[in-house]
């Protein structure tokens, strides 16, 4: 008698069609140019519809995370300055960004996110809220967006941490990426009644991220 074959699961991916053939075009010329390394690949989760939270260095960074995700296209919150640009508004669009007002509550941007992430797609988001190149990470401030969205969607978190040299981006210089475990929602403790939880959250998340760096730190340097 034969015996069944179990029948192996792909992972599921998420990504517009158009998202796939621009990633498998200029995948390879976006690690060359800016000398992608990846560690911790494996800690892509295989279904969709988390938030992947890093430490932001230069505008580049959605794109060094983008070319790090090779099962899910990640989606970013850009500012709304950027869809008044003709070509560039219709292009970022199509590539998965939406637009945000950075100068006040975006209500309509959150739930955007939240909506997303509920479908199965994954939120690219940086705690900082904006660059701080040549800082160190630990000492930067951060916004409570992650942990909005993260509670609002029941959302897991991926951590990762982008490392180059300084905290500064060059035209080929190496950059290091650090995906981390995923951090399950429930682990957060999350009380909707406790006062300062966003605060708290973030924090957890953000210490997350900058150990992945500080312990590829003391792994390398051994």
């Amino acid at each position: 008698m034969k015996k069944n074959k179990e029948k192996k699961t792909k992972p599921q991916k998420t990504g517009s069609t158009f998202y796939r053939i621009c990633y498998a075009i200029f995948a390879g010329l976006v690690g060359f140019l800016f000398r992608i390394r990846v560690t911790g690949r494996e800690n892509e989760p295989d279904k969709g519809g988390f938030i992947v939270c890093a430490n932001h260095i230069s505008a580049t960074d959605a794109v060094v995370l983008c070319y790090a995700f090779r099962k899910h296209q990640v989606c970013f919150m850009a500012k709304k300055e950027l869809f008044k640009i003709p070509l560039l508004s219709g292009l970022i669009r199509v590539l998965g960004a939406f637009p945000i007002d950075r100068g006040g509550n975006d209500v309509g941007a959150i739930k955007t996110a939240v909506h997303l992430v509920k479908e199965g797609k994954c939120m690219g988001i940086f705690p900082q809220g904006h660059r701080y190149p040549g800082q160190n990470p630990r000492e930067t401030t951060t916004k409570n967006g992650a942990a909005l969205i993260c509670t609002r969607a029941e959302a897991n978190v991926v951590p990762v941490y982008i490392k180059k040299k300084n905290n500064t981006h060059k035209l080929f210089r190496k950059t290091q990426v650090i995906i981390g475990e995923e951090i399950a929602f429930d682990s957060f403790g999350y009380d909707p009644e406790a006062t300062g939880e966003y605060a708290r959250i973030t924090g957890i998340i953000f210490d997350r991220v900058c150990t992945l760096g500080e312990e590829f730190d003391k792994e390398t340097t051994v």
